[in-house]
């Protein structure tokens, strides 16, 4: 039986050129490293918009911030355990 992968939140903006560039490389690592990603809208949630408003996009695990408008591949890598 194999493990559950792990998920990770990524906070985006539809339009935003930096949301796009991290969603982009987010689905090219996705299978070869051992994820699933989960992509929540910001502009659909009132209370997340004025969360996030401008500081977008947001890679998250259980909560905890990995990396904010660029992505950090050694963070990313730490935060899956290798």
């Amino acid at each position: 039986m194999s493990a559950l992968p792990v998920e990770l939140t990524l906070f985006h903006r539809f339009g935003c050129h930096l949301c796009e560039e991290m969603l982009e490389q987010l689905r090219e690592l996705e299978r070869e490293w051992g994820f699933s990603l989960r992509v929540v809208d910001v502009d659909a949630d009132p209370g997340l918009c004025r969360e996030y408003n401008e500081r977008v996009p947001v890679l998250e695990r259980d909560g905890r911030e990995i990396c904010r408008y660029f992505l950090d591949r050694t963070a990313l890598k730490d935060c899956l355990g290798g």
